[in-house]
């Protein structure tokens, strides 16, 4: 087993503990401890919980290394290997009973800069549904026992994914974007977890997926997810306060990237 793979199978031990407690917290019931930049941005005592969890798994099994977590910062390592983990991806979601939420975690070789890091190992949970989403670079990305892979064509129009941010003032400009891609596509999810999308995309369940304003932790498993399934992982704007990320096969991310533009 190559490092990267034993990375990943820690990071999917890991991410299947992590997500087990988040479905039996949320079965139990959420309580709310915080709001973060608006009200319908909602940090639960779950999330802090599992990333504790998280935190504590990493530490003992690897004690060297850095850790950048939603919930709890950064933390730099010794041995050059960061941990980025998102402990409740879709909080909205898990916070109002919808299914669609998920762990994520990510070893990356570097620190907590995106720019600076490149991606080793991933995985996506998501307990509602069980399923285990993982990939080592050089490895390839898979679910379960089934090796994915993003989809080659898409005839009838590209099944597009994507997010909004929570300041209402960034709404008009999510809302322009989608008029100016939806000439490419067949139809548009906004499911509110963009580690499963991203997720998804590696799968073929979804043919692309864009999106502005997100945070190392949502997208550091994700993206190596597609890039293993043979898509292709594309930010730009990156010192700007919404960097913007397109997912998808080489085709449809060429083709978002196209439509979107220069736009900020």
């Amino acid at each position: 087993m190559s490092d990267e793979q034993e990375l990943a199978r820690l990071a999917s031990e890991i991410a299947r503990e992590a997500g087990e407690l988040a479905r039996v917290r949320r079965a139990q019931g959420v309580h709310l401890a915080a709001t973060k930049s608006s009200i319908a941005d909602i940090v639960t005592a779950a999330d802090r919980e599992v990333e504790e969890l998280i935190r504590a798994r990493l530490a003992e099994q690897r004690p060297g290394d850095g850790f950048l977590g939603e919930e709890s910062g950064a933390d730099s390592g010794e041995s050059g290997i960061t941990w980025v983990v998102d402990p409740i991806d879709g909080t909205v979601n898990y916070a109002y009973g919808i299914p669609s939420y998920c762990v994520s975690i990510a070893a990356v070789q570097g620190g907590a800069d995106p720019e600076s890091w490149h991606a080793l190992a991933g995985a996506v949970f998501s307990p509602a549904i069980g399923e285990l989403f993982s990939a080592a670079r050089g490895h390839g990305a898979w679910n379960g026992d089934h090796r994915l892979s993003v989809t080659a064509e898409t005839p009838a129009g590209a099944l597009l994914a994507t997010g909004f941010g929570y300041d209402p003032a960034t709404h008009d400009g999510d809302l322009s974007t989608v008029r100016r891609v939806m000439p490419m596509a067949r139809d548009l999810r906004r499911a509110g977890a963009a580690a499963l999308d991203l997720a998804y995309v590696a799968a073929g369940r979804l043919d692309g997926y864009f999106e502005r304003g997100l945070k190392p932790w949502d997208f550091a498993a994700g993206s190596l997810l597609v890039q293993e399934a043979g898509g292709v992982v594309s930010r730009s704007d990156v010192d700007s306060a919404r960097p913007l990320i397109i997912a998808g096969s080489a085709a449809v991310h060429d083709r978002l990237r196209e439509l979107i533009g220069d736009e900020s």
